[in-house]
């Protein structure tokens, strides 16, 4: 079967087609056909942030273009023209508040006949509305003219069940751009009950599963979610943005440095002792943001400091809630997804405190799939597709704050 994944949740616009057979737990397979990702990141960087209403505005620019090429590298492309003429009143209707991605869409749908797929997967819910609508009007819109069901796919599914595969052929510096045609996986080995947890910019959960594609959150933030409180302690700090990786950078050469102050700064561990499995970073960024404003102007020093300090907290913080759901609920198998399960100092914590508990390592994907991509939703996609689990396009809505059920 294959399913064409639409990845639209934040400022990544994703397609990816996946060729996939067999159930989950009877010989599941997949390859990668075809991938295509445009970043916004340097765009939102000057806002210290996504800019809503600047994101919705790209994906209507950059959808089209990654379809293509994602097409074009699974060799898919069927360039037969089309007359879309009696489509043009509807799809004029699904895409009246995307004018942009309307003119450029009728374009390629006119240049291109109907591709080799079986379904359309596209991301519903959590994640910025106004971004997830245009992902979703154009899913509508090729499932009108190509005549396909369409999958409705929750995004924090799709990093559980990406953490879950084994993923071979996979090259870091081509994925970004033309996609390894080698990438192959397939079900890793892992025993359930699972206990997921996903860390993003807008998300923080423990998540239990005792069989598959059936949730129930245990645990989230009640505020700032890591990622983002990783990016507010980056602005405090005059770091750019995405802060994640420039914090890792400073707390990565703190470690190493034999100059490091002998009066280290101290930070709270927010909730690590209370007796439930939510989290909150909010006070953690207000604690450092008296450190800051006691020492402005920041010195090197005192940068290398705080960066490591507060991601040991983090990590703290994580790792101790995270072996606490594993002892209350005795899970078997740890996944870990979502943007800040890249960090390798939280992947090697998580890793040691498995390893004392005895247990195997945690299930986690190569960094660079760790943050939203559309392979993952993709795949969820087919589950679901196997299922004929489809929604109907007319009554398809997106959802900011979607849960996993």
């Amino acid at each position: 079967m294959r399913i064409l994944g639409i990845e639209t949740s934040c400022d990544e616009s994703a397609v990816c087609l996946i060729d996939a057979q067999g159930g989950f737990a009877d010989g599941f397979k997949f390859s990668i056909l075809g991938n295509a990702l445009i970043s916004q990141t340097e765009i939102h960087a000057k806002y210290g942030g996504v800019f809503p209403n600047l994101a919705k505005r790209e994906h209507a620019k950059n959808l089209v273009p990654v379809l293509e090429r994602a097409l074009y590298e699974a060799g898919a492309l069927n360039e037969k023209p089309s007359d879309i003429s009696h489509y043009s009143e509807k799809l004029q209707k699904i895409l009246e508040r995307e004018s942009e991605l309307y003119e450029r869409l009728s374009v390629f749908l006119q240049k291109y006949g109907l591709p080799e797929i079986d379904a359309i997967a596209v991301t519903v819910g959590p994640g910025l509305e106004p971004s997830l609508w245009v992902g979703i009007n154009f899913a509508r819109a090729l499932a009108l003219v190509w005549n396909m069901p369409i999958v409705a796919v929750n995004h924090m599914e799709g990093h559980c069940v990406l953490s879950m595969m084994s993923i071979s052929g996979f090259r870091k510096s081509r994925y970004r751009d033309f996609v390894n045609p080698d990438i192959k996986g397939s079900v890793g080995k892992f025993e359930f009950p699972v206990l997921a947890l996903l860390i993003s910019g807008g998300h923080t959960e423990l998540v239990l599963s005792k069989e598959f594609q059936k949730y129930e959150i245990l645990g989230a933030t009640r505020d700032d979610a890591v990622g983002e409180a990783y990016d507010k302690v980056a602005r405090l700090m005059g770091l750019p943005y995405p802060g994640g990786p420039e914090i890792s950078r400073l707390a990565d050469k703190a470690r190493t440095s034999y100059e490091m102050s002998s009066h280290r700064i101290t930070l709270p561990r927010p909730m690590l002792h209370d007796d439930n499995l939510d989290f909150s970073f909010a006070g953690l960024k207000t604690a450092v943001r008296r450190i800051v404003e006691a020492n402005c102007p920041l010195t090197d020093e005192m940068k290398l400091d705080i960066a490591l300090e507060f991601e040991e907290a983090v990590a703290d913080v994580l790792v101790g809630k995270t072996i606490k759901a594993i002892d209350e609920y005795s899970a078997k198998t740890l996944v870990v997804g979502g943007g800040v399960s890249a960090n390798s100092n939280i992947r090697t914590r998580l890793a040691e405190a498995l390893t004392e508990a005895g247990l195997p390592p945690p299930l986690v994907t190569p960094p660079a799939l760790s943050t939203d991509n559309a392979l993952m939703i993709a795949l969820v996609g087919y589950f679901r597709a196997q299922n004929r689990d489809f929604v109907n396009p007319d009554t398809l809505k997106a959802d900011g704050n979607l849960r996993l059920i």
